[in-house]
């Protein structure tokens, strides 16, 4: 069950957009020239994985506003001591697709550009690493908020993958699709139903539900770690002896998340149940070597969880020709 007090807080924060409201900071960045387009490509088996950057944005404050259940000073400690600024803490956004014999296969869909100056560079770079939303046969989500979601529509909400399955966590479909659930959050929190609703509208009629731990595409299990959201659900990959986790939100930021998992992140719905289920899933990760992919890990967002005392810390793959 939902603790109350955690979803209050953590959908008021997700609905506010004064989080990713510009700064002068931020319009700075946006205003900056631009990098090399940002793709990287993992083989997995007889699968291409290509993790596709989306930008970023900075949260504010986030020594006393990104942690529920430890101390301003420990936050702000374990922030510096990962080389971030805690007064503006970098979130970066990064999508995964695969290359499957069935099709291309996309996971969560970015910011759409709706969301912050300094985000929302997926075209750009789906098209730089030629991958076309047309040949996307499925999206499949690990959860609803915002930054997972709003690049499934163009700020008009026309579809921006005309030919894709939509596949979704029945219980994350379950919760956000429910008026009485909605008719209860608070105001402020209400955005969220409302921007989901909206988002998927377009799609009606190719929406699938998932359940428990159903294979997506051959070679593609769903893998349920509610908490975060209801339905929070991570994906594993995997052909022959590969694998390859796209782990969505089940932690932030590695250096405050994997130093510290029993940390209470501010979008966490169900903080106890979340911070269960991410050590369950660490200690699988680490004890398996599976390849991971972070949503909000620094690009190109992909190593291992290393157990590290009574944490773990993210270990970067190495970087290798894909030939």
């Amino acid at each position: 069950m939902l603790r109350r007090t955690a979803f209050l807080g953590a959908a008021a924060a997700l609905a506010a957009p004064a989080l990713l409201r510009a700064t002068p900071a931020l319009a700075q960045a946006a205003a900056a020239p631009s990098q090399a387009p940002g793709f990287y490509r993992i083989k997995v088996g007889g699968f291409m994985a290509t993790v596709i950057h989306d930008g970023f944005f900075n949260f504010p404050n986030a020594g006393t506003n990104f942690v529920r259940n430890a101390p301003p000073e420990a936050v702000t400690a374990a922030i510096r001591e990962g080389g971030l600024d805690p007064a503006a803490m970098r979130v970066p956004f990064n999508i995964t697709f695969v290359e499957t014999p069935r099709g291309l296969v996309a996971f969560d869909t970015g910011t759409g550009g709706q969301m912050a100056p300094t985000a929302g560079n997926l075209a750009a770079n789906m098209a730089a690493a030629g991958l076309d939303p047309a040949r996307v046969t499925q999206v499949v989500f690990t959860h609803f908020h915002g930054d997972h979601i709003s690049g499934l529509t163009r700020a008009d909400n026309s579809v921006v993958f005309p030919n894709a399955e939509i596949v979704v966590p029945a219980a994350e479909w379950a919760h956000w699709m429910d008026d009485a659930v909605m008719s209860r959050a608070p105001e402020a929190a209400r955005g969220g139903f409302m921007g989901a609703r909206r988002r998927f509208a377009p799609y009606a009629g190719k929406v699938r539900q998932i359940t428990g731990d159903a294979e997506v595409v051959p070679g593609i299990r769903a893998m349920p770690t509610p908490g975060h959201t209801p339905g929070h659900t991570c994906y594993l990959i995997a052909d022959g002896a590969d694998q390859l986790l796209v782990l969505g939100d089940v932690t932030n930021r590695p250096e405050v998340n994997l130093r510290n998992p029993d940390w209470h992140i501010v979008f966490d719905m169900d903080p106890v149940l979340a911070a269960t289920n991410r050590r369950a899933l660490f200690d699988r990760l680490a004890a398996d070597r599976i390849r991971t992919v972070g949503y909000h890990w620094p690009f190109p967002a992909n190593g291992f969880v290393v157990k590290a005392g009574e944490g773990y810390r993210f270990a970067p793959a190495e970087w290798t020709a894909v030939l």
